[in-house]
């Protein structure tokens, strides 16, 4: 069983809502990649160290895909 991390399902996220990210790393298709509550976020047209408005428009198991707000 795996200790911490996130309680049965729920994720730090909901598609639809708006979160500040800040950008950290470039993924290898060029977009912006952040995290909230170590979930991480990828953000088309962000570039690192910039912080964005991000609206949430997938949730999956791992990562969650947004778009400047």
């Amino acid at each position: 069983m795996r200790e911490g991390g996130e309680t049965a399902g729920r994720r730090p996220v909901a598609e639809g809502q708006i979160y500040d990210v800040t950008i950290t790393d470039i993924g290898e298709r060029g977009d912006g990649i952040g995290k909230i509550d170590g979930l991480v976020i990828i953000v088309p047209d962000a570039t690192p160290g910039e912080t964005v408005k991000v609206r949430i428009t997938r949730v999956e198991r791992k990562v969650a895909f947004g778009r400047k707000a």
